[in-house]
């Protein structure tokens, strides 16, 4: 009742085939098939980019915590070393 059959879906295949001709179709059905592939790659460029990016990041957070780690022990050694000339 409410689908297309294969009857149905033969039919307009047959009827689109003799108003465009299989060699239109098989043009457009290549470039049909030339821009999925641009659009997959893109994307997947565009992933890769973006997990490059968040990397990036993660290691910049990384360092900068290094560097605090490093600039708390400065201190401290400076600290320690100005109670000793104190203590002297």
């Amino acid at each position: 009742m409410g689908g297309i059959g294969i009857w149905q879906l033969a039919i307009v295949t047959v009827i689109v085939i003799l108003l465009f001709g299989t060699k239109k179709l098989r043009g457009i059905g290549g470039d049909l098939g030339g821009a999925i592939k641009g659009f997959k790659k893109a994307l997947k460029e565009d992933n890769d980019k973006d997990s490059t990016q968040v990397d990036d990041k993660n290691s910049t957070q990384v360092d900068d915590k290094a560097e605090q780690s490093s600039n708390k022990k400065v201190e401290e050694n400076s600290k320690e070393q100005s109670k000793e000339k104190d203590q002297a």
